[in-house]
């Protein structure tokens, strides 16, 4: 049977993308944080130890709250560099995807637009964006496709700590409406259920035409 790793699968994006594959009969392990912690480098190792190898690998995790850049402390700097960062890398480095495989990325919209209020999410998730693709070179001589999705503004709790007024925010986007996890869901189950591979070492800018960015 197909296997699932979902980093970061315990609610919202995540979430989303495990119930979309168990219902396509892959086996699913949806990590949440008590199974495995990005920012908590020891944590990432225990968790490889028992789970090293799978078909289908889901890289997903939070994000910092809004911080200006001078009110940001060194201790911010060094938690969010492991959680969006280190901890993804050594789990590229630890986890073996089998030949024809997929690995998903859930990064977001800010790799694209920086976001002020949102630095260390922007410079840590573009940093790892940046790993992905150039290993996609790589992963891509054993069939292994690689996809970063960049989430705009997304139906999650994550989206609601940060918006103070979501109904207001919403008659601001182009579809009047934030995006449904679910639709990520279905989109990575799409991709897999449909044998799509020549796509890889892409990113897929998920925003309902919220961005003003071309590439």
């Amino acid at each position: 049977m197909t296997s699932a790793i979902i980093i970061g699968g315990s609610r919202g994006i995540g979430k989303a993308i495990a119930e979309s594959l168990k219902s396509i009969k892959i086996d699913v392990f949806a990590a949440s944080k008590k199974d495995i912690d990005t920012s908590d480098l020891k944590n990432v190792k225990r968790f490889l130890e028992n789970h090293n190898q799978t078909d289908i690998l889901v890289l997903n995790t939070g994000g910092p709250a809004p911080k200006q850049f001078f009110e940001i402390t060194e201790e911010d700097w060094k938690l969010y560099h492991n959680q969006l960062f280190l901890g993804f890398c050594s789990i590229l480095q630890n986890i073996k995807i089998n030949d024809g495989g997929y690995i998903f990325l859930i990064s977001s919209s800010v790799i694209k637009e920086p976001n002020a209020k949102l630095i260390i999410s922007s410079a840590y998730r573009a940093a790892f964006s940046e790993v992905l693709k150039i290993l996609s070179k790589e992963y891509a001589q054993r069939n292994i496709s690689c996809i970063n999705i960049a989430p705009g503004p997304i139906n999650t709790d994550r989206t609601k700590e940060l918006i103070e007024n979501v109904e207001e925010f919403e008659k601001s986007l182009p579809m009047k409406r934030l995006g449904h996890p679910e639709e990520i869901g279905n989109f990575v189950k799409g991709i897999i259920e449909n044998k799509v591979k020549y796509l890889s070492g892409v990113t897929i800018n998920f925003d309902g035409a919220n961005s003003n960015y071309i590439f």
